[in-house]
């Protein structure tokens, strides 16, 4: 009996993942498991670049457009959620299932398994949520640093969601967000093969660059204005949508915030890249390599 594997397509913003994985999905009989936090979420379909009706028709796809701007989601339910979904589709007769996706977190929850962090109850989540809006999160970041130092020297203090989160546990359970962060490697009953897809800096720049006026020209500017009225959701609090609702608040030309979109997704990608490198279980290839990738790792041709 063929030995179950979860191949696992990944790479930073940009790189060519979606056509890439449709092909692979295509070839392996598999459906496609998403991997980008943003795309969970229902009605942001241009600004997260999730797939179109038409490769969703391609090929079956899981895990997009399945929340609410307004439901709290996190990476351990994610795992929860997929680890229940690959053991029904292993069941069904799979013996290969691909997992793509951009959001580092949950491609590690699912490959090494995530802390078991306790679920924020609604009373603690809106308190912190007013607080944000009330005192900024420079007010919320200092707090956690009297709280819990040592995730304190670590957390980006501009990444809003990790520091919300973090003051959210420490506020419910009286305990540091650090003792709960145990990092304990699951072992899992399949095998994970992970596909890294890169780029040269300067092609992948010019990619985001393109892809930005893409999408502001495919509608997003649209998109933007009907989410405009509910800012203060975590979904919309990420690059695309904040630099086009500072263009709505007047604070921005609309030039201004594309550039700020390419300069800020550019960003992004150095630090996907960044995390990436820490894991030499990564096999890479440049996306053009696709049939010698195939050939690799053992699919048909």
């Amino acid at each position: 009996m063929a030995e179950k594997t979860l191949y696992v397509l990944l790479g930073p913003t940009g790189v060519g993942k979606t056509e890439l994985a449709l092909t692979l999905a295509e070839r392996m009989h598999s459906p496609i498991i998403n991997a980008d936090s943003r795309q969970l979420f229902r009605g942001l379909e241009i600004g997260t670049a999730a797939p179109t009706p038409e490769q969703q028709a391609r090929v079956k796809h899981y895990f997009v457009g399945t929340l609410e701007v307004g439901n709290y989601y996190s990476a351990a339910q994610y795992e929860a959620d997929v680890m229940q979904l690959t053991e029904r589709l292993f069941a069904e007769g799979h013996d290969n299932l691909l997992l793509t996706g951009g959001s580092m977190l949950y491609i590690d929850a699912v490959c090494k398994g995530i802390d078991d962090i306790p679920t924020v109850d609604d009373a603690t989540r809106n308190h912190i949520k007013q607080r944000l809006a009330n005192e900024g999160l420079e007010a919320l970041m200092a707090e956690l640093q009297q709280l819990d130092p040592e995730y304190a020297k670590i957390v980006d203090p501009k990444n809003t969601r990790r520091v919300v989160h973090a003051l959210e546990i420490c506020t419910m359970t009286g305990r540091t967000y650090t003792s709960y962060r145990t990092q304990t490697h699951r072992e899992r009953p399949f095998r994970i093969v992970k596909i890294g897809l890169e780029r040269p800096r300067e092609e992948l720049f010019e990619r985001i660059n393109q892809r930005v006026v893409d999408m502001i020209e495919s509608g997003m500017l649209e998109e933007a204005k009907r989410w405009y009225p509910h800012r203060e959701e975590n979904a919309l609090n990420t690059v695309g949508y904040k630099e086009l609702f500072a263009y709505l608040d007047g604070t921005f030309t609309l030039e201004q915030a594309i550039s700020r979109i390419q300069k800020n997704t550019r960003v992004y990608a150095k630090k996907q890249m960044l995390w990436y490198k820490h894991d030499d279980t990564i096999l890479w290839y440049h996306p053009d390599q696709l049939l010698a990738l195939l050939q690799q790792h053992g699919q048909p041709t």
